[in-house]
């Protein structure tokens, strides 16, 4: 096991000053943040020493999720609970970087992947809840962490910039994908064009909607608390709902090289429909049960866009374990893509018929 520093002591006391920390270890599976377990004698705690690579406004971010759990807590909603500093602040500065804590959430556990449909459903029930619960709050007093996150128009600026600089001579192994995007860029700014003219509410936004940021009840498999709220932006239940899809409604994993394996699972989105719709059913607006087959569509192709985009400027942002792992990964999202614009009509009737129209 790694060793655990004496800083990492250091910073659990500035957030517990008056408990007996007994240990601090390494925790989890999470790539961005550092996670450590911090135990007392009577209750365990999760810190965290922040990326600030990734996000370099620990403030902003702070900010955000105490506003979100402040108001969740106000409902009775099981979420995280920030633990404050012993000068009242909800992360400590430290010397040798910015740290966080929070209470540990007993007797639960997480999902690496959707084993089945009920744990996809059971998915969709607790972000639906999370959209349901924050559907009055004023999502125009949060921190954007990520500025343009999803803003599929300017995503498909910079694919277009890294089509036409082709720094490495790419585009020629690529052509037929490369049209299979620009074909469909007319059709990427029904959201962004329906937040700014308001026909699309601003919501708060998880946009990291992976199962594993959901801790499951240990027993009954029932979603406890959203967690991993690092990237809640004020934004549109869209892109929450899509990137769902994009990712837990496929036959094959993302960097899945034969395409005959790649399909869209309509009865993986409508286990995934009915939790989440079901939950959100009173204050879903018409406009966005409208757009919501069209979300996994513009996720899964602004995905495979940036993939691309990517592999043509030499692999710098994704991680890669070969050359060609980003035209790939765009080629398993294309497909979808494709299969989406076979299905919207049954998708439509799916959500309608979850609505009761």
């Amino acid at each position: 096991m790694e060793n655990v520093t004496k800083e990492y002591f250091s910073a659990a006391k500035r957030f517990l000053p008056n408990c007996q920390v007994t240990d601090v270890r390494p925790y989890g599976e999470g790539h961005i943040n550092k996670t450590l377990l911090v135990t007392t004698p009577d209750k365990r705690y999760i810190m965290q020493k922040m990326n600030t690579d990734i996000f370099p406004d620990s403030k902003g971010l702070m900010s955000n999720i105490v506003y979100v759990t402040n108001s969740l807590k106000q409902q009775g909603v099981e979420t995280l609970e920030v633990v404050y500093t012993d000068d009242g602040q909800p992360f400590l500065q430290a010397d040798d970087g910015n740290y966080r804590m929070y209470k540990f959430i007993e007797n639960t556990v997480t999902f690496q992947t959707v084993t089945d449909k009920q744990v996809f459903f059971n998915s969709g029930k607790a972000f639906g809840r999370f959209q349901n619960y924050l559907a009055k709050f004023d999502a125009s007093v949060l921190v954007e962490v990520i500025p343009h996150f999803h803003d599929t128009p300017k995503r498909m600026s910079d694919f277009v910039a890294a089509v036409n600089a082709d720094k490495f001579g790419l585009a020629k192994t690529c052509q037929k994908e490369i049209d299979f995007v620009m074909s469909r860029i007319d059709t990427v700014g029904k959201i962004v064009d329906g937040l700014a003219d308001g026909s699309i509410p601003l919501r708060v936004t998880h946009n990291d909607t992976k199962l594993n940021n959901i801790l499951m009840d240990a027993t009954t498999h029932e979603a406890r608390a959203v967690i991993d709220l690092d990237t809640i932006m004020p934004g549109s239940m869209l892109y929450d709902f899509g990137d769902s899809i994009r990712f837990g409604a496929s036959t094959a994993a993302e960097d899945e090289q034969n395409l005959d394996k790649v399909h869209f699972d309509i009865g993986s989105f409508e286990a995934y429909a009915k939790g989440f719709v079901g939950e959100v059913k009173d204050s879903i607006t018409d406009k966005e049960a409208e757009l919501l087959p069209y979300s996994a569509y513009l996720m899964t192709l602004e995905c495979g866009s940036r993939f691309l985009a990517d592999y043509l400027s030499g692999s710098t942002y994704f991680a890669t374990k070969y050359p060609t792992h980003n035209l790939v990964r765009a080629r398993t999202q294309f497909a979808l893509v494709a299969e989406h614009e076979q299905n919207f009509d049954k998708m439509s009737a799916i959500v309608a018929k979850i609505l009761g129209k």
